[in-house]
């Protein structure tokens, strides 16, 4: 497995060569949230969509 820096590097280089800072940093984030939810699902720390349905109805009562 990749160490978080070569990770980190392989998304700045696949970046287009006139990307601004904020679109790196942009990508990077969505990288990591990417990263997150993976291991989320991987912990099954997750919910499903029922759940999900019934937490937003209880939200608009």
């Amino acid at each position: 497995m990749n160490t978080v820096k070569e990770q980190m590097a392989e998304v700045i280089n696949d970046q287009p060569l006139d990307a601004s800072y904020e679109e790196i940093m942009r990508e990077l984030a969505f990288q990591r949230m990417i990263n997150r939810g993976m291991e989320d699902s991987r912990e099954q720390r997750t919910l499903s969509n029922e759940e999900i349905e019934r937490r937003i109805q209880s939200w608009q009562q």
